[in-house]
């Protein structure tokens, strides 16, 4: 292997290893644990609930960076394919617990948004998202401190649930 050679291995394997961050992190192309659903602007009954047990052993601070806190699994809690129309209405993705919560979402753009007691009740999560595009949103319901919790999932195009 010639000293060119080498040198654009090592830049190449360093670019991979700078980029696999955050992306590693998080299994987003993995199963969903509690499933999946489509759902198109205007979709009824709104709000679209799903039950399921908060939380998980990543760290999701370390993984995705000081504004994302709590503990989430590897693998998306719950995929949400939307198809976005025109009824002028944002996208609500929120979580509602005994337990003080967090949402961490990737949006179909590959954009990771985060989210701690923006929500509706007190140390529960919100996230509203104007304009939201048509795609795959791989949402995760983390626990702010280390443990699982009992949480209810609300997928809305309202802005209070």
């Amino acid at each position: 292997m010639t000293m060119k050679s080498r040198i654009a291995a090592a830049i190449a394997v360093a670019a991979v290893a700078l980029t696999a961050g955050v992306a590693s992190a998080q299994n987003w192309q993995g199963a969903p644990t509690y499933g999946n659903v489509r759902l198109a602007a205007g979709f009824q009954p709104d709000p679209y609930n799903v039950q399921l047990v908060a939380g998980g052993p990543i760290d999701s601070r370390a993984a995705l960076g000081a504004a994302c806190p709590g503990f989430i699994a590897n693998n998306p809690d719950f995929d949400l394919y939307w198809t976005a129309g025109n009824t002028g209405l944002p996208l609500v993705i929120s979580a509602n617990s005994n337990a003080d919560t967090t949402l961490v979402v990737r949006t179909p753009n590959g954009e990771w948004l985060c989210e701690d007691d923006g929500g509706f009740n007190g140390m529960n999560p919100g996230l509203r998202i104007d304009n939201p595009q048509t795609g795959l949103y791989d949402i995760w319901v983390g626990t702010y401190s280390q443990g699982n919790a009992p949480a209810v999932l609300s997928i809305s195009e309202l802005t209070s649930n």
